[in-house]
């Protein structure tokens, strides 16, 4: 059995194809890349698949309340989706063309939880979200 078959099972969802093909996208995504449900609804098209946006949405939704994959609300109510980590990382976005980065440090980990402490806190949960323009031709526009 596949491995898509076997999480979607796990996290208590009908094995169906626009699930498993979505699971697909997402699990061979590579490091730090981040769809939206557009893009996965573009990448199903060129594969040919008949899958609806709003199905795009309906399962990518159904896999955030199952556990299955984390998502990112950014400034201007673009939403992006990776499969949920145990790592946890931050992000950086581009403002203007919407590319979000990930990256870790842990130093900047340890100074939040000192910070934290300072203040009385116990961090159970952080998310950072940096905001810029990228190298990718966004800056010198």
């Amino acid at each position: 059995m596949a491995l898509e078959n076997q999480e979607l099972r796990k996290a208590g969802l009908k094995v169906t194809l626009p699930r498993v093909k979505i699971y697909q996208i997402l699990e061979r995504a590579g490091e730090g890349d981040h769809f939206s449900a557009e893009d996965i609804y573009k990448l199903l098209i060129e594969q040919g698949e008949d899958v609806g946006l709003a199905t795009v949405y309906r399962v990518l939704t159904q896999f955030e309340t199952a556990g299955l994959v984390s998502r990112h609300h950014f400034e201007g109510g673009h939403s992006v989706f990776e499969l949920a980590s145990d790592q946890q990382h931050d992000h950086v976005v581009c403002v203007r063309c919407g590319k979000v980065r990930e990256f870790t440090d842990p130093e900047l980990v340890r100074r939040q939880n000192a910070i934290a402490e300072e203040l009385g806190f116990r961090l159970t949960d952080r998310t950072l979200y940096l905001y810029g323009l990228c190298k990718d031709g966004c800056e010198k526009r």
